[in-house]
């Protein structure tokens, strides 16, 4: 038979031939192998396989799935991969556009014709064994974009067209002795791609595992696990159904407990005694032995399977889990790695294990079903689950709105040739991942607006499964409001959240998406959880999202670059609005990870002078389950650490007391962390869960001796001034410090200059940072010397001098500024700006010095915060103490270079070289300054691209500030920076600092 390309086409041809959806255990042969994991029934076609691109369907080979076809001269692919990573076709990123937009004229539910490549393929394998008599043998595709088409020796065996649930097909009337050939053709588009319009990169080919499954004629087809508990939690009853293909029994044993018994429906119930309940912080999980027999007693099968008793469910108006109030603090998470959605069990588990570390306890699928490894290591960890369908049709959605249709022109909204293939697929989601505990809600999909089909569907979970039900679209479609069981919107301001929960206290609610992590980001997001903690309903969030999505690419000179949207010459597409993860694509930490951990800590540390007090926002675990660890810090040092006793209930608050603080003058830090006492899976003994920090000044130190003020040279063009060890020279003819010399060695590699400008943010472009605020950027760059002998106003006095510039900056209405130099006996500049821009001027990016010094001077040493990047917005998981970094990594590998590298309330930083020579800059404002040292200007950032594109470094680009911009992240196309974290507009700024030679 062969396939008609016309079925590409058709919404309501989704599938044929494909085996009914059920759970997604293994069988076994012996009880061992089901204590190992790996069964003898299950055999893996993963590995080379023959295969042949063609640009459409048009283009395929006649007869390429015959079994004496000659193959021999085809390319050879891995399976699973994506094609486009093989070298076939290019990677292609869009957010809401559709791949082909622009491309084709198509009207929803037609698939190109021109351009759908198809990914032809072709294994052999031979049998180990025949099959025993009433034996079957089925193959499962677990994942392929976007549509299957099977044929084994020649005959026709089946179609499917969801990219992300399992496949399978009964092979065993097509199976032959010998070596048996199977074809498989993958097409990149059909009519179901335009509902699985997720804001991913766009692939095609079989990404996930392809596996041989031997069925026994006595086997158990499909399993549902339940757990009723009593309302006191004191008593469970396990319950097990089962679904047996050929006459037989079974006999199950829940491991711990005892044996399960028979019950009329055919059922097997157990029940158990003061139950371990399954939960994020105590994910108990019970075997449970499932021994199959066929009608001579003879046994066919062993099961294995992990049971977490549990109840989750909306009770009093409120999302509780085993009774307790929860708050989700989640993250959305894309199957996506460095071999895009080809990911491993392995790499799944990393990542699961990542997020226990940094506190996250619970995971929405975005958006769609993942890998099945992906709910059974989250069962085995603890994190709780919204698992969501695959639907998206944002694009479609965007076309409702940009072109003023009418809602029942929604797509796939009320229209009825889509709504078998959503229901399918929302059969295939429960059946399979039914019994995980850490499925707390099923999602209906994402973005896809409304209308009676999306009612449908949640009808049908509701059918299925007694768990919640979870749909945001109808926050913006609110006809059929019963789509979802949970209040549920995006990117909402955390001040607009609680104003919307004065007003609507019928469901509970949540974010699916907020903080959009885009590039330096994730600031102000503590008042989502402060929000959490006093609205009951609101019961907090999933960031977006877990990891950047890029794609490895070669950089034309040997190496390789992280690419987001165009990088890979594909039209149209997004940009880097891929890249907003809280960790890298490669899953190394970004800056922003430090953040999460802190606001996401279950436990609240409040540190005084003279104690702490502990909040513990646990369910069911004492901060008595941890080591608490003091630490005093005096100026950086350690002079003091202890332990403390402590014992608070969950959902309890207590203060403990501290010792006094030590006599000596100075600033202390106070540091209060809370580390695991025992190793877990997820983490060693000692690794920290979370932490509090005081900091507090303790009398005044005395003043430095003062040496005799330095001499003055009055040239024609420029002064100079100099001591012992120094030398600084003033220009009256550009307008500012031109050299400073220390022990003989130019320190300067510029002249300093006023700077109000830093590279846009994601976020920042997102609003147009560029266009609104470009008077300051003119202003860092042109700013213009007021002409006259009397610029610089020089003084002396017995202890120094000072030299006063004034500057004319090119905003409209036009400003000014001043930069005074005062220079002591010692060679210590001290810098003062100051700035009264008119209050008409937009708020400035940054208020600060930008200082260029030598390039060797590349190690950074700071007395302030760190040892992470940290914002005036973002800064909860940040700590006051003595921090090394060096200048050549300091600029984080956000997606696209941006304004990055800083560091809040730093009292002191040095840059030296490796002789210790170098350059000091202090603040001794209350609570320092901002700073960051870089190998690159603002301008040379923000011009390129991608990393690999800067410019070789020449010198070390300083930049102390009075304060930065706040990063926001509320969202990165619309949302600005929280007023309180803005530079005032409109008043009189002034900086103090000063810097000195080392070395």
């Amino acid at each position: 038979m062969n396939f008609d390309p016309r079925r590409l086409s058709d919404p309501t041809d989704f599938a044929e031939n494909r085996m009914a959806a059920h759970s997604d255990h293994l069988w076994f042969a012996t009880p061992e192998e089901a204590s190992s994991g790996r069964s003898s029934f299950v055999g893996s076609l993963n590995g080379l396989w023959k295969f042949h691109h063609a640009l459409n369907p048009g283009a395929t080979l006649p007869g390429f799935e015959q079994p004496d076809l000659d193959d021999s001269g085809w390319q050879d692919i891995r399976v699973p991969a994506h094609i486009q990573l093989q070298g076939h076709g290019r990677a292609q990123y869009t957010n809401v556009q559709y791949p082909w937009d622009g491309h084709e004229q198509l009207e929803p539910g037609q698939a190109p014709t021109r351009h759908n490549p198809v990914a032809s393929y072709r294994t052999r394998f031979v049998l180990d064994q025949p099959l025993a008599p009433g034996e079957q043998l089925s193959v499962v595709f677990h994942g392929a974009e976007s549509a299957l088409a099977l044929w084994l020796n020649g005959a026709w065996v089946g179609y499917a067209c969801d990219s992300f649930t399992p496949s399978k097909f009964d092979l065993t009337p097509h199976l032959r002795e010998g070596e048996n050939v199977l074809a498989a053709q993958v097409f990149t588009w059909c009519a179901a791609s335009w509902i699985e319009d997720q804001d991913f990169f766009r692939f095609s080919g079989i990404f996930r595992d392809v596996e041989l499954r031997r069925r026994p004629a006595v086997h158990v087809e499909d399993l549902r696990v339940r757990s009723e508990l009593s309302p006191d939690l004191a008593r469970a009853r396990v319950v097990l159904q089962t679904q047996l293909t050929g006459r037989g029994s079974i006999r199950a044993q829940l491991e711990g407990v005892g044996e399960l018994t028979a019950q009329p429906d055919g059922s097997l119930v157990i029940d158990v005694e003061d139950p371990r309940l399954w939960s994020p912080e105590q994910p108990h999980l019970y075997p449970l032995r499932i021994e199959v027999l066929d009608a001579d007693g003879t046994t066919t099968e062993h099961l294995l399977q992990q049971v977490g008793i549990r109840r989750f469910a909306i009770e009093d108006g409120v999302l509780r889990l085993n009774g307790q109030r929860v708050v989700f603090r989640g993250v959305n998470r894309h199957d996506f790695g460095l071999q895009g959605r080809v990911i491993s069990r392995e790499q799944t588990e990393a990542d699961i294990v990542l997020m226990k570390q940094n506190n996250i306890n619970a995971v929405r699928t975005s958006h769609y079903p993942n890998n099945s490894c992906f709910y059974e290591l989250c069962d085995r960890y603890g994190l709780m689950v919204i698992d969501e369908m695959n639907l998206e049709a944002h694009g479609l959605w965007d076309r409702l709105l940009r072109e003023g249709l009418d809602d029942e022109q929604a797509v796939p909204g009320s229209l009825p040739q889509w709504r078998e293939a959503l229901l399918d697929r929302a059969e295939s989601l429960v059946q399979r991942d039914k019994n995980h505990p850490s499925v707390v809600i099923w999602s209906v999909g994402n973005e896809s607006y409304g209308g009676t089909n999306l009612l449908a569907v949640a009808d049908r979970f509701r059918e299925l499964d007694d768990r919640p039900v979870h749909y945001e679209g109808v926050h913006h479609d609110p006809r059929l409001p019963q789509t979802t069981d949970i209040a549920s919107q995006m990117y909402t301001p955390a001040a607009d959240v609680e104003a919307y929960l004065r007003e609507h206290r019928d469901k509970p609610f949540i974010l699916c998406e907020y903080a959009h992590a885009m590039g330096n980001s994730f600031g102000a997001v503590d008042k989502y959880l402060d929000l959490a903690e006093r609205e009951e309903l609101f019961q907090g969030g999933f960031i977006w999202d877990f990891a950047d999505q890029a794609v490895l690419l070669p950089d034309g000179q040997g190496g390789s670059f992280l690419g987001y949207g165009g990088d890979s010459e594909e039209a149209p597409h997004d940009g880097d609005f891929c890249g907003n993860g809280i960790v890298f694509a490669d899953r190394s930490p970004s800056p922003k990870l430090a953040e999460v951990k802190a606001l996401y800590a279950a436990l609240r540390i409040d540190v005084e002078a003279d104690g702490f007090t502990v909040t513990n926002r646990y369910l069911q675990t004492p901060s008595s389950a941890f080591d608490c660890l003091v630490t005093t810090l005096r100026e950086g040092h350690d002079v003091a650490s202890t332990t403390v006793a402590t014992d608070v209930a969950p959902g309890s608050t207590a203060h403990h007391p501290l010792p006094p603080l030590p006599t000596e003058p100075g600033e202390y830090a106070v540091t209060v962390c809370f580390r695991l006492r025992e190793a877990t899976d997820w983490a060693p003994a000692g690794h920290e869960v979370a932490f509090g920090q005081g900091v507090f000044r303790v009398g005044e130190c005395p003043a430095p001796a003062v040496l005799p003020a330095p001499e003055v040279v009055r040239g024609i063009h420029n002064i100079g001034v100099r001591g012992r060890h120094f030398e600084a020279l003033f220009s009256s003819l550009h307008g500012g410090l031109v050299s400073y010399r220390w022990s003989g060695q130019e320190m300067l590699r510029g002249m300093p200059r006023p700077n109000f400008w830093h590279a846009p943010t994601s976020n920042e472009r997102g609003w147009q940072m560029g266009f609104e605020n470009a008077v300051w950027q003119g202003a860092s760059q042109h700013a213009l010397p007021l002409p006259g002998p009397e610029n610089p106003e020089l003084s002396t006095d017995a202890a120094g001098v000072t030299l006063r510039y004034s500057y004319r900056l090119p905003t409209s209405p036009e400003s000014s500024c001043t930069l005074t130099y005062r220079v002591t006996g010692e060679g210590r500049v001290e810098v003062l700006l100051e700035c009264a821009p008119d209050a008409s001027l937009p708020d400035m990016p940054e208020f600060g010095l930008l200082l260029c010094t030598r390039p060797e001077f590349s190690r950074l040493d700071w007395y302030g915060e760190g040892p992470d990047e940290s914002h005036v917005d973002r800064r909860s998981g940040v700590r006051l103490g003595l921090w090394q970094g060096d200048v050549a990594t300091q600029l984080t590998p956000y997606l696209r270079p941006q304004e990055a590298g800083n560091h809040t309330g730093v009292r002191w930083a040095s840059v030296t070289d490796r002789t210790g020579r170098g350059l000091r800059l202090d603040c001794t404002a209350e609570g320092g300054m901002e700073f960051s040292a870089l190998p690159w200007t603002p301008a040379e950032v923000e011009n390129a691209a991608h990393h690999h594109e800067l410019p070789r470094s020449r010198r070390t680009v300083l930049r102390p500030a009075l304060r930065r911009r706040g990063i926001g992240g509320d969202d990165s196309w619309q949302a600005r920076t929280h007023p309180e974290h803005l530079l005032p507009r409109g008043e009189r700024l002034a900086f103090r600092l000063s810097f000195t030679g080392i070395g």
